[in-house]
């Protein structure tokens, strides 16, 4: 992997988690490639082979309608989501294929009260190249906490 594959990835890294941090959740799924697979799940369950995630999409309609469900149909208390990623780590590479991972912090400030740390954990990616770019054909987003909040309204 030569410096302008890997700076395409960190860009691609830091424009994720500006497009979730920001609340512009249109730009979501076009990170993504249409036959995705975006899974959170819980460190437990991922370090012991359980299939069992806390949220499973697999395609890019199935981001869309989370969007739509985010915008339209869920209540709840408004917050601000603020995700702090750091570099990827290269774990195999390939002509236009890439293996990689990076850990994460999202923090989670509701109206009038004090931030505080929502999640943290880690992506586990597969990138891939298209005539758009970098994009994800995988994220497994694995947290560390077994004790998440009642419900995960926005993407990680």
């Amino acid at each position: 992997m030569d410096f302008n594959d890997y700076f395409d990835l960190t860009q691609l890294y830091a424009s994720y988690a500006s497009a979730v941090s920001s609340g512009e959740w249109d730009l979501w799924p076009e990170f993504f490639t249409d036959d995705c697979i975006y899974r959170l799940q819980p460190r437990e369950n991922f370090d012991r082979g359980f299939p069992l995630a806390t949220l499973s999409f697999e395609s890019k309609g199935m981001l869309k309608d989370r969007v739509y469900g985010i915008r339209e149909t869920l209540f709840h208390d408004p917050y601000y989501q603020r995700h702090v990623v750091g570099a990827p780590v290269v774990r195999k590479a390939e002509a236009n294929r890439i293996e990689c991972e990076a850990n994460y912090a999202v923090f989670r400030t509701k109206l009038s009260e004090l931030s505080s740390v929502f999640n943290v954990g880690r992506y586990i990616d597969v990138v891939v190249r298209t005539d758009h770019g970098l994009k994800f054909a995988s994220r497994l987003v694995v947290y560390d906490s077994e004790m998440i909040p009642n419900s995960i309204i926005y993407p990680l």
